[in-house]
Formats: C-alpha cells, sequence, structure tokens
C-alpha cells in the first residue's frame, strides 16, 4: 500500500509551506497559553495571590513527568514523519497504532507515579508551608486526569507529522472554550477554588483527546486509528525510543534544571513565586512561536529525509531560521516595551509582584533570541534521527550549566538578577555548540548511513 498524492511538504515552496504549516501550530499554542492563562488569571482575580503561588509552583514538578513521556512520544512523531515522507503507508499505520498503544501505557505509569510523589516533590522544592494543601490538591486532580492530556499530545504528534496542522488548532480552540467555560462555572460560579481549576483543565484535555481520536478514526488516509489494531509493533517502537528516549531526557532534565530554578523562587517568598508564575505565562507566549517553528522544522526535515532530498532539507533548516530570529526578536521587543502593563494583567493592583517581574524580565527578554539557534537546529538533527547528540548537548549546555549556576553561584549573590543571569549565559554557550556542531560534525552523512542500513522503521 502505497500514498499517491502530492506532498507538498517535500515538493512545495518551502517558505510558503513552512508558512502554511507553522501558523496553524501557532495558533493552536496561542491558545493552548490562552486556556492556560485563563487558569492563572482566574485563580489571582478570584481566588488570590496564595492560591496563584500554589498552582504556579506546580507546573515544573507537572512537566517532568508529562514532559518527559511527550520527549519520549516525539520519536513517533519523527518516525511517521520519515515513513510517510518516504511514501511507505503500511509503516504509517503500524506507527500510529504504536504510538496510540504508547500513550495508553504512558497514561497509567504517569497517573500512578504522579499521585505518589506528588507530596515528596513538592516538600523537596521547599513549597512554602501555606501553599501546601493548594499545591497538592491541584498536582492531585491533575495527575487523576492526565490520560486525555498524553493522548491529545501524541495525536497532535502523529497529525502533524504527516503534514496536518489544522486539526489540532481545531481542537485546541475547542478546547480552550471548554476550559474557560469551565472556569467561570467551577471557580467563579460554584467557588470550587483551586479543585474548580484542576478539574476544569482535565475535563477540557479529555475532550481534545476525544476529538483527536475522532479524527484519527475518520481518515481515509495511512495514519487512521483501528481500535482493534492497538498494539506495539516491536520494530517501530524500537525506532521510537531510539529517537525518543533522548528526548524525554532533555525535557526531564530541562525539568529538572526548572525546579532548581523553582526552589530559588521560593526561598524569595510568596510575592515573588506570584511575579514567576505571572512571568511564565508571558513566557510561554514567546516559547510557542520558537516551539511551533522547531516543529515544523522537524516535520519538515523528516518528511524531506524520508524522500531523501537532502539538499531540500538543508534549505527547510536555513529558511526556518531566520523565520524564527525574525519573529522571535520582534516579539521580545514588544515583551519589554510592554511588560509592566502585562504582568499587572496576571497579578492585578500588587505593584510589589510587578516590581519583581519586572527585575527578573529585564534580563530574560534579550536573551530569546539565542535559544533560537537551539531550537532550530536540535529540531532539525532530530527530525533526520540523530536524537543522542541533541539531548547531550542540550542537558549538558542549557540543563546541566543552569544547575551549577545556581548551585554555585546564586548562594554567593542571592538576588533575582543573578538568578535571571541563568538564561542568557546557559543559552549563548549551548547555541555556540550547536552552530559548531551543526556546521561541522558530519551528522547528516550520519543519518543517511543510518536510512541505508535500514534503521528507524
Amino acid at each position: 500500500m502505497q500514498q499517491t498524492k502530492t506532498n507538498a511538504i517535500t515538493e512545495g515552496v518551502i517558505w510558503k509551506q513552512l508558512l502554511l504549516f507553522f501558523f496553524p501550530i501557532l495558533i493552536g499554542t496561542f491558545f493552548q497559553q490562552l486556556y492556560n492563562t485563563v487558569d492563572t488569571v482566574i485563580v489571582g482575580q478570584y481566588v488570590g495571590t496564595k492560591a496563584l503561588a500554589a498552582v504556579g509552583t506546580t507546573a515544573t514538578v507537572i512537566n517532568l513527568l508529562v514532559g518527559f513521556f511527550v520527549g519520549v512520544s516525539s520519536g513517533a512523531t519523527v518516525i511517521i514523519a520519515q515513513v510517510y515522507g518516504a511514501n511507505d503507508a503500511d509503516g504509517v499505520s503500524r506507527a500510529v497504532h504504536t504510538s496510540i498503544a504508547l500513550s495508553l501505557v504512558g497514561g497509567v505509569l504517569i497517573m500512578a507515579l504522579g499521585i505518589a510523589t506528588a507530596r515528596v516533590s513538592l516538600e523537596w522544592m521547599a513549597v512554602p508551608a501555606e501553599l501546601m494543601d493548594d499545591a497538592l490538591l491541584y498536582m492531585n486532580v491533575f495527575y487523576a486526569g492526565i490520560l486525555g492530556n498524553l493522548i491529545y499530545n501524541i495525536g497532535t504528534g502523529i497529525l502533524r507529522a504527516i503534514g496536518d496542522s489544522k486539526m489540532p488548532l481545531y481542537v485546541l480552540i475547542a478546547c480552550c472554550l471548554v476550559n474557560i467555560a469551565l472556569d467561570l462555572l467551577f471557580v467563579v460560579a460554584f467557588h470550587w477554588a483551586v479543585f474548580g481549576v484542576a478539574f476544569a483543565t482535565i475535563l477540557s484535555q479529555a475532550v481534545s483527546a476525544a476529538l483527536i481520536l475522532w479524527r484519527l478514526m475518520r481518515t481515509k488516509d495511512s495514519y487512521r486509528l483501528y481500535i482493534r489494531k492497538i498494539r506495539f509493533d516491536r520494530g517501530l517502537l524500537r525506532g521510537v525510543i531510539r529517537i525518543g528516549l533522548p528526548g524525554g531526557v532533555q525535557s526531564a532534565m530541562y525539568s529538572v534544571s526548572n525546579l532548581v530554578v523553582q526552589t530559588s523562587i521560593n526561598g524569595f517568598g510568596t510575592d515573588t513565586i506570584a511575579a514567576w508564575t505571572a512571568i511564565g505565562k508571558l513566557d510561554g507566549f514567546i516559547w510557542m512561536v520558537m516551539s511551533a517553528f522547531g516543529v515544523a522544522v522537524t516535520t519538515f526535515v523528516g518528511q524531506n529525509f524520508g524522500a531523501q532530498k537532502y539538499d531540500r532539507v538543508k534549505k527547510c533548516v536555513r529558511v526556518g531560521l531566520f523565520m524564527n530570529l525574525g519573529a522571535t526578536a520582534g516579539l521580545s521587543l514588544l515583551a519589554f516595551l510592554f511588560m509592566r502593563p502585562i504582568l499587572g494583567f496576571f497579578v492585578g493592583d500588587a505593584p510589589e509582584v510587578i516590581g519583581l517581574g519586572v527585575r527578573f524580565l529585564s534580563i530574560l527578554i534579550p536573551s530569546y533570541v539565542f535559544f533560537v539557534f537551539i531550537e532550530t537546529y536540535s529540531g532539525a538533527i532530530r527530525g533526520a534521527g540523530e536524537a543522542l547528540q541533541p539531548m547531550l548537548i542540550t542537558c549538558f549546555g542549557v540543563c546541566g550549566l543552569r544547575i551549577v549556576w545556581l548551585l554555585l553561584v546564586v548562594p554567593f549573590f542571592p538576588t533575582l538578577e543573578m538568578v535571571a543571569a541563568n538564561y542568557p549565559v546557559t543559552w549563548i554557550i549551548t547555541a555556540v555548540v550547536f552552530i559548531v556542531y551543526y556546521f561541522r560534525m558530519n551528522w547528516l552523512e550520519r543519518c543517511k548511513f543510518r536510512l541505508t542500513g535500514g534503521h528507524g522503521g
């Protein structure tokens, strides 16, 4: 069974197809950030600063487990993109059913592990006692409904791998609207406070998972999902793990390093925690642009690599890099100019919290452009099937150096500015290493050799 229709990703004008693929991802990620932001605004405005800090301090712990799974599942996205680009419909089908099986098993494991370790994780992070009960409640409710989150993430990865970035957008819009309605109902009307926010989140994620599954089960293309066929294909699972496990480890290392950051922030008190939570929302809007371009580059590289169009692979990376740099620089400038009113939107009339946020953002915002090189080049190399080396560079360059900075430098200079300085320092160093690796280390030749040797499905 072979694909027969024209594939615009491997044959169309690169910049045009990249934009057509990018914008639905960007708008979808915007809605994802929007419904996360709605949680923050409603908690901050209707429940209070302590509840806002409690919800905010859980994000890093949750991302440690969820991010690891999403990182591992990114291996499925790369494999599906490659076999789809190679016109291998049977391989696409087997990869899709293996991926869904992975989401089901992963959901059960993360739910059990998350609930079992929630309190210990919060205690390890030195969460203030006044925030502990709300933080623990939020985490337990979130983990109890985690399956919808994982099905949505891996289903979205499948659709994007085959070049469909529009359906994930429609699903996220629906999810966002459901989440806003449920937030207003549970928190504003029912006064369920933190529980209401968490419950609204998992219900909206369940809706998004159902819509993604419906889309996969209704298509007539090779990526159609059949419930009876959901099982692991050992050969493809090995390929998924080979590419995805380094991504999972990288995501976990990011979360560990962010845990160290959050622990440092917690030491400055509740106002600083609230400011950091609000910063995370502004930060998320800039990251969504870099991430959307990264996903686009990975998909384009994966499909063109599978089609053995290697010159086109390099052109996709070059075009994606310059587009990402331009967009990130523009957003960073806007964020820098309007950071005070943006922070005020999240925390209300709290000048102390806003002042703390401004101190941090003044250092953080100008450094975003350096991470564009990391996002683009690591995504490109991973899209061709080489995942271990980008993981090692990122883990040692960003995560490792960040932890060293926070544990060895900040204690001697315990200020917010010194905590913030870990970002430009680690991003610049890692970006330089990625630039050298991309241009000098023959990664594409190794991936071509691996492909001709029959690996990767």
